[in-house]
């Protein structure tokens, strides 16, 4: 089938791509490259520079023009704290861009909408760990109730026009293409700081001096759940992770056995907007989608150093031009400033 992948130059979304082009799909991307990369774009998908939230006309000329048979939406703003500094902003990217994309589909025909959401941030603060999708969320952040929003203008469509949608409750995803910034999840950047030799920064609580839990789900797995999703899971919301809650600090240890290092943790207090502990039951989606995590959280970080650390050598092995210094990303060089870690929303 044609597919559109909203976001596809992006972390997740480019592997889901992958997933779908290796699957015998017509894809197109459709990207604004605000965060993601224009190398992550499978050779095989055709690809519309635009911004869901700015251009919505040329987006409908898009999928007037392409005639998709689903859409898939992982675009978005994507910081917890970024929300709670701007909760405006992240109505307008997050909701707005949302209600544009499914007014231009309900012209143009699309049978069935696939949306990335957030378990971690949907389940909020509560104690039912791993926590199923039917539990009231206790939302704390512009992030987490923005994404209930768009679930529930997804239900909105499907009820009053026929569209069928698929609701994928992330869990915190990792894995190669992640980029280590300051609005992403712990993964990358205490890699990066391992493998430049250097400290990492944990926020934990007084009563959780580990740090945060979260479900921890390589990116591979989260990608197989988008294929199953095509044709099943319809009008249906489903949390894909693990189950298994992992504290930060213990995710970091995983990360230096996997690296062979040694390097502290320099402990900060905590932020606003985060969930304390989260896991998500996805039992659900085992019994809807037939989906199941495949790899261990250590098989996961083996796999994803194995690729920074390709990064970090293809880099040290790309000759200086005369006179001209490398010079990291404008997020790298923050980070190595700052050593700050940000821990995800989902």
């Amino acid at each position: 089938m044609k597919i559109v992948v909203i976001g596809g130059a992006g972390f997740i979304a480019s592997h889901v791509v992958d997933h779908y082009v290796a699957e015998g799909h017509e894809v197109v991307v459709v990207d604004n490259l605000s965060t993601g990369k224009r190398e992550n774009i499978h050779p095989d998908a055709r690809f519309y520079e635009l911004d869901i939230a700015e251009q919505r006309d040329r987006l409908e000329e898009v999928l007037r023009e392409e005639q998709p048979e689903v859409v898939n939406i992982h675009a978005a703003q994507k910081s917890v704290p970024k929300s709670v500094e701007d909760p405006l902003l992240d109505l307008k990217i997050n909701v707005e861009g949302l209600i544009n994309v499914l007014e231009i589909c309900k012209k143009v025909d699309v049978k069935k909408v696939i949306f990335a959401s957030s378990g971690g941030a949907l389940a909020g603060e509560t104690d039912q760990i791993p926590t199923p999708e039917n539990l009231n969320p206790q939302l704390i952040s512009p992030y987490a109730i923005n994404k209930l929003a768009c679930e529930k203008y997804l239900h909105y469509y499907a009820a009053i026009f026929g569209m069928k949608y698929t609701v994928l409750r992330y869990a915190n995803i990792f894995g190669p293409r992640q980029i280590p910034d300051g609005d992403c999840g712990v993964t990358p950047i205490f890699m990066n700081n391992v493998l430049a030799d250097r400290p990492s920064v944990l926020f934990a609580y007084e009563d959780m001096p580990k740090g945060t839990t979260r479900d921890y789900l390589y990116v591979e797995d989260a990608a197989r759940a988008n294929v199953l999703a095509l044709t099943k899971g319809d009008d249906q919301v489903l949390n894909i992770g693990t189950g298994i809650e992992t504290y930060t600090e213990d995710l970091y240890h995983v990360i230096l056995k996997v690296s062979g290092k040694d390097l502290p943790l320099v402990r900060e207090k905590e932020r606003t907007g985060d969930v304390k502990r989260s896991a998500l039951d996805s039992t659900r989606a085992k019994e809807v989608l037939n989906w199941e995590p495949t790899l261990s959280l250590e098989e996961g970080i083996q796999k994803t150093y194995d690729y920074f650390l390709s990064i970090q050598q293809s880099k040290e092995k790309t000759p200086r031009l005369l006179g001209v210094e490398n010079v990291d990303k404008p997020c790298e060089s923050t980070l190595l400033i700052a050593g700050f870690l940000y821990i995800k929303g989902i």
